[in-house]
């Protein structure tokens, strides 16, 4: 299943039409502090389940390097009586793409690439790009590229790629036809999407993708692309270890993430949530954790998109991107690594108009706020397509982290809301 994705909401600023879900009253509260200490949100978060919009809802928060405050309503899946928490497993889609960005900044610290080195330098097949005339038009009427893709294009979806949620035409087909995606969402049939089946492996989707033009000359767009997913193979290559292997060995062990992934195994599916849609004013479960498309191991490990985490392991990131590369007296990338990440790395020439984040900047595979920017300067973090966000605030201090299983995610407020309502929280 294809879906579009809405990251204008990031932080605030979008309201979005709640649908009137049929969920059962009995939904369970469920907090650890939060209520009192940040009251908004919580009121905010718990709205939704007390009005039937969510199943589930939960906020993660802390401040400093100080342990976090989870707080939350509601269930994992509405035909079961757990109630979410901590240790619930939610599927991150594009929260997984900072989490890439982040392991292509450990290659470019152990020296092994560049930010502004070409990709083709480990992908040979990226080095003679042709690029469509008319984005999303004719795929043969082309021009070749004037400039190399590097890896900050990559990082920052400035390399003109395209990606089979945002774009049209010959172009999407293109690329559903060739099994060039992002994630996957469901073992059902959906109506009015595309049955696509994935490339076998990142090798594949990879050269399959170089076979294809490019939308937009490098360099000179922000278009939302398949750019960490492709960074996700990079990382393979430069490193000489399978993706997945290298965000375990280099993140996700030192951290202590231990329940984050791209499946969800046997032992783990009771406390993995059910993702739903709404449909004729009732949530309808098109993921049932129970018999998810996560429990088989994934045709590749999607970077862009392809992560389970819960709320207590996402908060460890988080905290490790807050303390500059360290958490929990664990140091896993250097301050200056970490600094440059979570800044800017788009120059004033590139077109952000219209785009998911005009008027903003963007780092290693997430939203970089700028002086005029709502919540003011030094945010860093994104969105994922079931209504998750997470982000730190550099400038006040803070981590935070909405978690919800909704498509598409401005169906409700959750994630278009969670941003402002905290910072009205803690900075008043």
């Amino acid at each position: 299943m294809n879906m579009m994705v809405s990251r204008r909401a990031l932080l605030g600023g979008f309201a979005a039409a709640g649908a009137t879900a049929l969920l059962p009253r009995n939904a369970f509260a469920w907090k650890a502090g939060g209520e009192q200490l940040y009251p908004g949100t919580y009121s905010f978060i718990k709205g939704f389940v007390d009005r039937r919009e969510l199943v589930g809802t939960l906020a993660a928060i802390g401040k400093g390097q100080e342990a976090p405050v989870f707080f939350g309503a509601g269930v994992q899946s509405n035909d079961a009586p757990t109630p979410v928490g901590p240790d619930t497993l939610w599927r991150l889609y594009s929260m997984t793409k900072p989490v890439t960005g982040i392991a292509a900044m450990l290659l470019i610290e152990d020296g092994k690439m560049t930010l502004d080195q070409p990709i083709a330098d480990f992908l040979p097949l990226f080095a003679k790009m042709n690029v469509q005339n008319t984005p999303d038009g004719s795929i043969t009427d082309v021009r070749p590229a004037k400039g190399p893709i590097t890896v900050r294009q990559l990082l920052t979806h400035t390399a003109g790629l395209g990606y089979n949620i945002i774009q049209k035409g010959p172009i999407k087909k293109a690329y559903d036809d060739a099994g060039i995606v992002g994630g996957q969402a469901s073992r059902l049939p959906i109506p009015g999407f595309a049955d696509v089946k994935p490339a076998p492996s990142l090798a594949a989707m990879a050269d399959r993708l170089a076979a294809l033009p490019l939308v937009y000359e490098p360099g000179t767009k922000w278009s939302y692309s398949i750019g960490l997913d492709l960074m996700g193979r990079v990382i393979e290559v430069v490193s000489g270890q399978a993706f997945d292997a290298f965000l375990k060995a280099r993140l996700f062990d030192p951290l202590g993430m231990a329940s984050t992934g791209f499946m969800v195994g046997a032992r783990d599916v009771s406390r993995f949530s059910s993702n739903y849609a709404p449909f004729g004013g009732a949530l309808i479960p098109f993921d049932p954790a129970a018999n998810s498309i996560y429990l088989d191991p994934p045709p590749y490990p999607f970077g862009g998109g392809g992560l389970v985490s819960s709320a207590r392991d996402y908060d460890r990131f988080l905290a490790m991107l807050l303390g500059e590369g360290e958490t929990g007296g664990v140091r896993v990338m250097q301050p200056e690594t970490a600094r440059l990440a979570m800044s800017n790395l788009l120059s004033d020439s590139v077109d952000r108009k219209g785009s998911f984040i005009d008027g903003e900047g963007f780092g290693a595979g997430g939203r970089v706020s700028l002086p005029t920017s709502p919540g003011g300067e030094g945010i860093f973090g994104w969105a994922g397509a079931a209504g998750t966000i997470g982000f730190v605030h550099r400038g006040l201090g803070y981590r935070a982290a909405g978690y919800t299983q909704i498509m598409p995610p401005d169906a409700v407020s959750f994630q278009g809301k969670f941003g402002e309502t905290f910072f009205k929280d803690v900075a008043g």
